[in-house]
């Protein structure tokens, strides 16, 4: 077989879930429901961040919150600040691609 094949979870769990994790690319799936979401920290390289489902609750250096539905794509740039959330009712699903993979 040529091709690698990669489950992710379902269903409504919170779950921050590193799928492909290689010299490459980093791709990672998150769930979160209300009021969870990642720790305040640095992009450590390009992210590129699908929202899935949900509604997802940014903010990015010191912006103000942005809000994205699902549907959208966000490209955030290396080293900038995030803070990532859940602030709605609605379960959020994130496809999170790191590119090109950091290092170290």
């Amino acid at each position: 077989m040529i091709e690698q094949a990669f489950k992710l979870s379902l269903g409504n769990k919170k779950v921050v879930e590193k799928v492909v994790f290689d010299e490459n690319v980093h791709y990672l799936h998150m769930v979160f429901n209300q009021d969870e979401g990642l720790p305040e920290h640095f992009s450590n390289s390009n992210v590129y961040m699908t929202v899935v489902r949900g509604k997802l609750s940014i903010g990015l250096n010191e912006q103000e919150i942005h809000e994205y539905e699902a549907g959208t794509l966000l490209k955030i740039p290396f080293k900038t600040k995030m803070n990532v959330r859940n602030l709605h009712a609605e379960t959020l699903e994130l496809i999170v691609v790191k590119a090109p993979a950091p290092k170290g």
